[in-house]
């Protein structure tokens, strides 16, 4: 069974269940329909239908996703770079840091996160199709999503008051420059490369007009001679979770168990949300007056991005390495990552920080070999290592 916020069910049909043949393969959408499957798998009555209906959805997909792929158009790496986002950097003046370096934050006030919640996502957890507040009108699942509500605010309240979890930060600023499709990060004292951000590049054929985005685009051009500047952050709101989901283990209460897991989770993005407002407001402050409501924060109605590794604009996993060697993530604040580039704890997000006026969020989509082997130079990987960890984004099959 595969799940989690970066796979999918076609990543799953083309991807991972051709290469599997010790059993069958499913895409599960979220760990509370797990139950339901494995019932399905161990019935003697259920088990062969069940199966082969997933195996031939999956053919399904597979045959359309080789008919989409073979009818997106593609530029070159080197027509794509041709229609990279040209900023006018000639009058434009980089908003400077007041800190540059490292912050630590730790037993960050649980109570200050909540004000920033955004509670679309976890109704979709629980698999209720809907918009928060709307959601609760609903003439379908309204009512049940004002009992789910209701329930996660009670169970909300106690974890802050018990605290139950330890919410800790780190974010960094640092001078930098871009150069091609990678970002530099700069010594402080000395200017020199200190470390280098990789990044890639829109390869699909665009209308007239709009650019082919890479990150790097955002950050001033190295021939530009001046500094610019990029921030990084990771934070974490999982700490102390496995002594609570143990307590509802014992217990039976599977509810419960996904409850705080989807509050965990929803504490960890209003963590992100909340510290992206304060490089703005404090740490960058390049808008100390901003003045937004958190309604205009969910919809990113401020300037600046906060791109993570591994999500449409920087669609490789690998680069979180980069990171959490720059903010030193593991010693300051306990996330770990595993051979897989998934942070431990689960309920964590990292990132970087953009203040150029026009960056904007967008997706990578389909890559060509061109790309991969120019970025697999530049990271110094294997070839074959970089088409796995870029797998869902080739525009063509491996060797």
């Amino acid at each position: 069974m595969i799940g989690g916020a970066t796979t999918s069910r076609a990543h799953t049909a083309v991807k991972i269940e051709p290469h599997y043949h010790n059993g069958p393969t499913l895409y599960v959408t979220d760990a509370s329909r797990a139950v339901g499957v494995a019932g399905s798998l161990l019935s003697q009555d259920l088990k062969a239908d069940y199966v082969a209906k997933i195996a031939k959805e999956y053919e399904e997909v597979r045959t359309h996703h080789a008919g989409r792929k073979a009818k997106t158009p593609m530029h070159s790496l080197s027509e794509a770079r041709l229609e990279a986002y040209q900023g006018d950097w000639t009058g434009y003046v980089p908003p400077t840091p007041k800190t540059l370096g490292l912050q630590t934050f730790d037993h960050y006030p649980l109570a200050e996160l909540v004000p920033f919640i955004d509670w679309s996502p976890f109704f979709q957890t629980w698999e209720l199709a809907g918009s928060y507040p709307k959601i609760l009108e609903d003439e379908v699942v309204g009512e049940a999503a004002q009992r789910l509500l209701a329930d996660a605010k009670t169970m909300l309240d106690l974890l802050v008051k018990e605290e139950w979890l330890t919410a800790r930060a780190v974010i960094g600023l640092f001078k930098a420059q871009s150069c091609g499709d990678d970002i530099e990060v700069l010594d402080e004292t000395q200017g020199n490369s200190w470390s280098v951000l990789h990044h890639l590049r829109q390869q699909g054929v665009k209308p007239p007009g709009q650019p082919n985005y890479a990150l790097s685009d955002f950050i001033a051009p190295k021939d530009k001679g001046f500094v610019d500047y990029i921030g990084g952050f990771a934070v974490t709101t999982g700490i102390g979770i496995e002594s609570h989901l143990d307590r509802f283990a014992k217990d039976h209460d599977d509810y419960s168990a996904i409850m705080l897991k989807a509050l965990a989770d929803r504490l960890a993005e209003a963590f992100a949300e909340c510290m992206h407002q304060r490089i703005r407001r404090e740490f960058w402050g390049y808008r100390a007056d901003e003045a937004l409501t958190n309604s205009a924060l969910i919809e990113e109605q401020y300037q600046g991005i906060r791109p993570a590794p591994g999500y449409p604009a920087c669609p490789d996993h690998t680069e979180k390495k980069t990171l959490f060697k720059l903010l030193d993530v593991e010693a300051r604040i306990g996330i770990s990552l595993t051979e897989s580039f998934a942070m431990s704890p689960a309920s964590s997000v990292s990132g970087w920080y953009f203040s150029h006026p026009d960056a904007r969020y967008f997706n990578v989509g389909k890559i060509g070999r061109d790309q991969v082997e120019d970025y697999a130079h530049r990271k110094g990987f294997p070839l074959k290592d970089m088409e796995r960890w870029l797998a869902p984004h080739l525009s063509y099959d491996p060797d």
